[in-house]
């Protein structure tokens, strides 16, 4: 007579097969996704979790803002002497913006190229990078505020005198505030020459921007009309103590998405524009009336 065996009950089988099941997919989906694509989603998810931390204003035409921001600019600028000449800027000095680390980005800038109608020689101007440090940052929801530093400095990559004679450094400090619609950010900073100080001198700059988000929803969302102030006080050098301030009115429009999710929601790659005129209010000043454009591809 055979024993009486005790067969397991196939309920924990059908259970344990069936989770398997689910959970097959999604690990070949992960063993399929390659370590640069792995890397890439991670490194573009810590970014969104970063800017989630501080306002989400739109950054100014001239001002730095002191936000960490992720994109490819380019600006073109018409300056017009008081002689009427122009001189056509291709590119301003901006570049490429990282956020490789939580509260750091880097900016690499390459050569900005200068168109004269003046009778000088046309030719690129310096190098320059920056980086930013946030100190402090909280979004709309906690307190609609930011505080950033900055350290800058340029190259003399410039030829045909489109640049300058020596590196410089360009320690800053940025802070912003919003209310609501309105957000104000301002700028204080000042070159130091590495080289060649007497004849290059030094200046204190200061920017200020005052920005008006139009609306939360619909096509008047991209839309931030603007007011900036800026000004540079120079010691030593060929324009030792001058001031020379603009005003600068403009608008920008922006971030419209390129990109959606399967639900929707905007992607991170985007397009921006912007406009402004850059009007003297002090008696000296190298140029006036200076055409301001902008171009942004945020990612």
């Amino acid at each position: 007579m055979l024993p009486n065996l005790t067969l397991p009950s196939s309920r924990p089988l059908r259970r344990a097969l069936l989770t398997l099941a689910l959970l097959t997919p999604s690990v070949t989906a992960a063993a399929q996704q390659s370590p640069v694509a792995a890397f890439l989603d991670h490194y573009q998810q810590r970014v969104t979790a970063t800017q989630n931390e501080q306002p989400h204003w739109i950054t100014p035409l001239v001002t730095v803002t002191p936000r960490l921001e992720q994109e490819y600019r380019t600006d073109f600028v018409r300056q017009t002497n008081k002689d009427h000449q122009t001189i056509w800027n291709y590119g301003n000095g901006k570049g490429l913006e990282l956020i490789p680390f939580r509260h750091i980005e880097l900016l690499f800038n390459p050569p900005p190229f200068l168109a004269h109608n003046t009778g000088a020689q046309d030719g690129f101007g310096d190098v320059s990078f920056l980086a930013k440090y946030r100190i402090f940052a909280r979004n709309e929801q906690h307190g609609n505020a930011i505080l950033t530093a900055f350290l800058g400095a340029s190259i003399p990559t410039g030829k045909n005198a489109n640049g300058l004679c020596c590196a410089v450094v360009t320690p800053s400090l940025a802070g912003g505030k919003g209310f609501g619609p309105v957000s104000f950010t301002t700028t204080l900073g000042g070159s130091l020459p590495v080289s060649n100080k007497t004849k290059l001198g030094h200046a204190i700059f200061s920017n200020t921007a005052i920005q008006y988000h139009v609306a939360k929803t619909g096509l008047a969302r991209f839309l931030w009309p603007e007011a900036e102030f800026n000004a540079n006080s120079f010691y030593g050098g060929s324009n030792d103590g001058k001031i020379m301030t603009f005003a600068t009115p403009g608008i920008v429009l922006g971030r419209i998405p390129l990109t959606h999710d399967a639900s929707g929601k905007p992607g991170r790659l985007g397009l921006t524009f912007g406009a402004g005129e850059q009007i003297a209010l002090t008696h000296f000043h190298t140029y006036n009336h200076a055409i301001v454009l902008t171009a942004r591809i945020p990612f």
